[in-house]
C-alpha cells in the first residue's frame, strides 16, 4: 500500500488494479502533479471498469470543451447504467447550449436508456432543437423517457407544449410522470391557465399523493384564483404533506376565502401544517385569521408561536376588513 502511495498520479492511472485506478482518478483534480487534468480524465473514460469511468464522467463536470465533449456523449451507451446516469448528470450541468450539438441525435436513440439520459443531458440547456424529440417521447412505452420528456418542455415553456403535457398529466399511468408533468405546467400564465386549470383540478384529486401534492403547488404558479375552491377542499385531503403545499398556496394566492380552514389547520396535530398556516393568514392579511393566530401563540412549538407574532403584526398593520374572495 505504502508503495502505491508513492507512484505518480500517471502511475497509478495504468496500475493494473482497478481500485487504484479509481482512486487515482478521484484525486486526479486535487493533485498538484498536473496543470490540466481534463485530457487524463478524457482518457479514465475509456477505462475497462465501470467504477474507473463512473468517476471519470463525475469529475468531468464543468468542463465544457469539445474534447471532452465528444469523448463523454458516447458514454451515453455504456453498459453500466451507473455510467451512463453520471454522463447524462455531468452533461446537464453544461451551461452553454451550443454544447447540445453532440447529445441531439442520442434523443432518438432506439434505447430507452439511452434516450432518458439525453433527454436528461439537454434539459437545462433550454435547446429548441429538443422540441420535437420530447414532444415525441411523452408517447414512449418506458415512463423514465417520458418523464424526462416532461422535464425537457417544462424548461422549453413553450405554448405549444402545453396541451400535450395536460394529457400527460391526467391520462398517464405512471403516476411519477403524471406528478412531474403536473409541475411542469408552472410556467402557465393567467392568460392560458384556463386550459390548464381542468388537468390541475383534477391531479388535486388524484390517487398519488404526490401527484396532489404538486398540483396543490402548481396552482398557485399560475396566479389564477380558479384553483382557490380545489386547494380549500385539499386542506382536508387525507396526507398533510398536501394540506401544506394547499395552506401555502391558498397564501400566496391571498385567497381571504380560506380563513376559517386555514384557521382550522392552526390546530393540527402536525406542526409544519400549523406553521404553513400561520404564514398564510398573515399573507391574506384578513383580519378574520387574528383570532387563530392570537391562539398560535400559545402553541408548544416556538416556530408557530414566532411565525403567528409576525402573521399577527403584518395583519394590524397592512390588514383588511374580513370578506370573500
Amino acid at each position: 500500500m505504502s508503495q502505491i502511495l508513492h507512484q505518480s498520479i500517471h502511475q497509478r492511472l495504468q496500475d493494473s488494479d482497478p481500485g487504484v485506478r479509481r482512486v487515482a482518478v478521484i484525486d486526479l483534480p486535487y493533485t498538484d502533479e498536473e496543470d490540466d487534468v481534463a485530457p487524463l480524465l478524457t482518457a479514465a473514460l475509456g477505462d475497462s471498469s465501470a467504477l474507473v469511468r463512473l468517476e471519470a464522467a463525475k469529475a468531468l463536470e464543468g468542463h465544457e470543451d469539445m474534447d471532452v465533449l465528444t469523448a463523454l456523449v458516447p458514454l451515453l451507451k455504456d453498459s453500466d447504467p451507473d455510467v451512463r446516469a453520471a454522463v447524462a448528470y455531468t452533461l446537464a450541468e453544461l451551461k452553454e447550449p451550443a454544447s447540445a450539438g453532440p447529445i441531439l441525435p442520442y434523443l432518438l436513440d432506439a434505447d430507452p436508456c439511452v434516450k432518458a439520459a439525453a433527454l436528461h443531458a439537454v434539459r437545462a440547456l433550454r435547446v429548441e432543437e429538443a422540441f420535437e424529440p420530447a414532444m415525441q417521447a411523452l408517447s414512449d412505452a418506458a415512463p423514465a423517457v417520458r418523464r424526462e420528456a416532461v422535464g425537457v418542455l417544462g424548461y422549453l415553456k413553450r405554448t405549444q407544449a402545453i396541451a400535450a403535457l395536460t394529457q400527460v398529466a391526467a391520462h398517464d399511468t405512471d403516476p411519477d410522470v403524471r406528478r412531474v408533468a403536473v409541475g411542469a405546467l408552472g410556467y402557465a400564465s393567467e392568460s392560458i391557465t384556463v386550459s390548464v386549470y381542468p388537468a390541475l383540478s383534477r391531479a388535486l384529486i388524484d390517487s398519488a399523493w404526490q401527484v396532489r401534492e404538486e398540483a396543490a403547488t402548481t396552482l398557485a404558479k399560475t396566479r389564477s384564483a380558479l384553483g382557490v375552491p380545489d386547494l380549500i377542499r385539499a386542506m382536508d385531503d387525507d396526507y398533510w404533506q398536501v394540506r401544506v403545499k394547499a395552506a401555502r398556496s391558498l397564501g400566496k394566492l391571498k385567497a381571504t376565502a380560506a380563513v376559517q380552514v386555514l384557521g382550522e389547520a392552526t390546530t393540527h396535530a402536525i406542526s409544519n401544517l400549523r406553521k404553513e398556516a400561520v404564514i398564510a393568514l398573515g399573507e391574506l392579511g384578513d383580519t378574520r385569521g387574528i383570532a387563530p393566530l392570537e391562539r398560535a401563540l400559545k402553541d408548544s412549538d416556538p416556530d408557530v408561536r414566532k411565525l403567528a407574532k409576525l402573521a399577527l403584526t403584518s395583519i394590524q398593520m397592512n390588514g383588511n376588513p374580513g370578506g370573500a374572495s
